[in-house]
C-alpha cells in the first residue's frame, strides 16, 4: 500500500491537515502513529482506512479487507452488541460465530446481550476492536485501542496484533499509552505540522524530564503529556 503526494483538509478554504504525505506500508508490517494532540493522527488513520479520500494525491494497494476501530466507537446505534456484530458478520459473509469467539477472547462475552447505548467507553471499546477482527483483515487501522481496556484485554492485543501481522497483515495503531513500545520490528511514523515521518523500524532517541507536581494536579497533568505524544511513568 503506498500514499503518493496525499493532502488533506476538511473544507475546501480551511486549513491543510496534512501535506504531501509519502509513505509505504507492507504486507506484515507493524506501525506505531504518535504526535500531539490535534496533529493528525485520526486523519491519517481514516484516511489509511478509505473512510476519508484525499484532498489531492493517491492511495494505492488497499487491501480487500480493511479493519477500522475508531478511537470512539459509535454507540448511538439501535443493537444489542450481539445483534451488530451479527449484523457486521452477514455484510463480511462470515459465520456469526467469529463475533462470539472474540468476545470470549476480549474478555466481553457479558457484552454480548447489552444495547450498544449502555456500554461504558472500556466496554464500546472492545466492541470497536471485536468489528475490527470480525473477517482477517489484510490492512488493520486501531485508533487509541488501548484506551479505557481492562489488564486482560490490555495484555491480549498486542498478540492479536502480532497474528494479523503474522498472517500478512498490515496493521497501523495510534497510541498514546506507547503499549507497543517492545513490540518487536514495529515501525514508527510521527506526524507533526502537517507532515508525517516515517522512522527505520527503531525508536527515536528519548530525553527523560523529571517533573514535580502537587498530587491533586497529577492526573491531569498526565493527561496533557500523553494527549502530547509523551510516555509517561508515575513514580509515587
Amino acid at each position: 500500500m503506498r500514499l503518493s503526494d496525499v493532502s488533506f483538509r476538511y473544507a475546501r478554504r480551511g486549513p491543510w491537515i496534512l501535506r504531501e504525505v509519502e509513505l509505504s506500508l507492507r504486507p506484515g508490517s507493524v506501525v506505531e502513529v504518535t504526535g500531539r494532540n490535534g496533529a493528525g493522527k485520526s486523519t491519517l488513520l481514516r484516511l489509511l482506512a478509505g473512510i476519508l479520500p484525499p484532498s489531492r494525491g493517491s492511495i494505492a494497494e488497499r487491501p480487500a479487507v480493511v479493519g477500522y476501530a475508531p478511537d470512539v466507537f459509535p454507540v448511538d446505534q439501535p443493537f444489542t452488541v450481539a445483534a451488530y456484530l451479527a449484523h457486521l458478520a452477514g455484510i463480511r459473509r462470515i459465520p456469526p460465530a467469529s463475533g462470539t469467539a472474540l468476545a470470549e477472547r476480549l474478555n466481553a462475552t457479558h457484552l454480548l446481550d447489552r444495547p450498544l447505548g449502555d456500554l461504558s467507553k472500556g466496554s464500546a471499546q472492545k466492541v470497536g476492536l471485536i468489528q475490527s477482527l470480525l473477517a482477517p483483515p489484510g490492512l488493520l487501522i486501531l485508533d487509541e485501542p488501548f484506551a479505557g481496556l481492562d489488564e486482560q484485554t490490555r495484555n491480549e492485543l498486542p498478540v492479536i496484533i502480532g497474528e494479523v501481522a503474522a498472517d500478512g497483515g498490515a496493521v497501523v495503531v495510534s497510541d498514546h499509552q506507547n503499549q507497543l513500545r517492545d513490540f518487536p520490528g514495529a515501525g514508527h511514523w510521527l506526524v507533526a505540522d502537517g507532515a508525517v515521518t516515517a522512522g527505520d523500524g527503531r525508536r527515536p532517541r528519548r530525553a527523560v524530564i523529571e517533573v514535580t507536581v502537587d498530587a491533586a494536579d497529577a492526573d491531569e497533568v498526565e493527561q496533557k503529556l500523553r494527549a502530547d505524544g509523551h510516555a509517561t511513568r508515575r513514580i509515587s
